[in-house]
């Protein structure tokens, strides 16, 4: 009982107090833009947490999570022309990346290792390329391709949006938190140490691998669906961009993979370098490519592995989290 009082006042308190603090920031005044940096950060924090899933603690260097933003937001967007309304679009978009997770894990898990990172890459390519020739709906097309924007955005506010995303970033840390201390975390470890070693100590690695790739294209699919109603807006050459995966890699690598807590130092440095780099869009991904190496040769265990190396900060991690 006394450990149990300990570690709520030790680690559940303050992240209760600071969990309060971010949910009444819409309606405590805060500045627009703050609410705009902490609503990217969230979603950013979602999608990397379930990136982190996949390749920290599974193995599966999985380089298709633009599909699922894509398509997640392609079915909110048409949703709404067809008058679905928002919140079930966000449901039913999520079930479809799933799906398409599902789906697309019979070829690409017969892949291994690079081969796997590489026949997940070619998956939004080629989405993209279906999206600018298709035309979903009628009516006028918006820009180039398919580009369509959300009807009944004008409904939500910047506060509402905003607490979409900090309950979605809240529900992938918590998902995270589940699936590691259960025997599917265990079995991913696992399989990540060596996949043929743990079929042939009785694990189902299809079955464990099956289920973290659908949970993350579910959970990252509806992180997409947030960030175009904030958008209002999609089109297939950003929907299914690199961009996407760039911004998942940069905040797990730098923040620290197969760390709880590396893909919340990580999104908010890729928050701040969303803003800082805007100005230079054409050479954006080349900058943010070269600091990505960079921290993979000076710091390649992230943030999160710098700390617990260094031995003041270290004490300080242990402290805040009751460890």
């Amino acid at each position: 009982m006394g450990d149990i009082t300990h570690r709520l006042r030790g680690g559940l308190i303050p992240l209760a107090a600071v969990i309060g603090v971010l949910a009444v920031l819409p309606i405590a005044g805060a500045p627009r833009s703050w609410l705009l940096y902490l609503l990217l950060f969230f979603i950013y924090l979602s999608m990397a947490n379930m990136w982190n899933l996949l390749c920290g603690y599974s193995g599966l260097i999985s380089l298709c999570q633009p599909a699922f933003i894509g398509l997640a937001g392609y079915t909110l967007v048409i949703g709404t022309w067809w008058g679905l309304p928002i919140h079930l679009g966000m449901i039913i978009g999520a079930i479809v990346a799933a799906a398409f997770a599902l789906l697309i894990s019979i070829p690409v898990f017969r892949l291994r290792g690079i081969y796997f990172a590489i026949g997940t890459l070619v998956v939004p390519e080629a989405l993209k390329y279906a999206f600018l020739i298709w035309r979903p709906v009628g009516g006028t097309i918006h820009g180039g391709g398919a580009g369509y924007v959300l009807k009944g955005a004008a409904g939500f506010s910047t506060a509402e949006v905003y607490w979409l995303a900090l309950g979605i970033a809240l529900a992938s840390a918590f998902c995270m938190r589940v699936i590691l201390r259960s025997k599917l975390g265990l079995g991913l470890a696992s399989i990540r140490d060596n996949d043929r070693t743990a079929a042939s100590s009785g694990i189902n690695v299809f079955k464990l691998k099956l289920y973290s790739f659908v949970i993350g294209a579910f959970v990252t699919g509806i992180a997409g669906t947030i960030f175009y109603i904030y958008q209002q807006y999609i089109e297939p050459t950003s929907a299914f961009s690199v961009r996407w995966t760039m911004i998942l890699i940069l905040a797990t690598v730098i923040g620290g993979m197969s760390t709880e807590g590396g893909p919340v130092f990580g999104a908010v440095i890729v928050v701040f370098l969303h803003f800082l780099l805007a100005r230079y869009a054409g050479i954006n991904l080349i900058i943010q490519g070269t600091l990505l190496i960079i921290m993979m040769l000076l710091v390649p265990e992230g943030i999160m592995g710098f700390i617990r190396k260094t031995r003041p900060y270290r004490s300080l991690l242990e402290l805040a989290t009751s460890r």
